[in-house]
């Protein structure tokens, strides 16, 4: 099993644009071989925003990432984030 978990801070005004962007991302992976689930998350004291991805390996996730990158290549993250996206690749131990 493999977790792809990203955690992103929105600007104030923005939160929904880049909801839609993790939206489009997350439906770029569906019927990709190994998908397990796919989640869209906000935390309720912070706001922040967590994707939060389960694969049977990191493998298949990156053979399906031009896929997911291709769905938001136009976004302008630079605008909708206040901070650097924090990002985890998570592997059973």
């Amino acid at each position: 099993m493999f977790i792809h978990m990203s955690i992103h801070h929105p600007r104030p005004g923005k939160e929904e644009l880049l909801v839609d962007s993790m939206h489009r991302f997350g439906a770029a992976m569906q019927g990709q071989p190994g998908l397990q689930q796919v989640f869209t998350l906000r935390d309720s004291r912070t706001g922040q925003l967590v994707g939060l991805a389960i694969w049977d390996s990191k493998e298949e996730m990156l053979k399906a990432r031009p896929a997911m990158e291709e769905a938001v290549k136009d976004d302008d993250f630079d605008a909708w984030e206040a901070e650097p996206v924090i990002s985890y690749a998570l592997e059973e131990v």
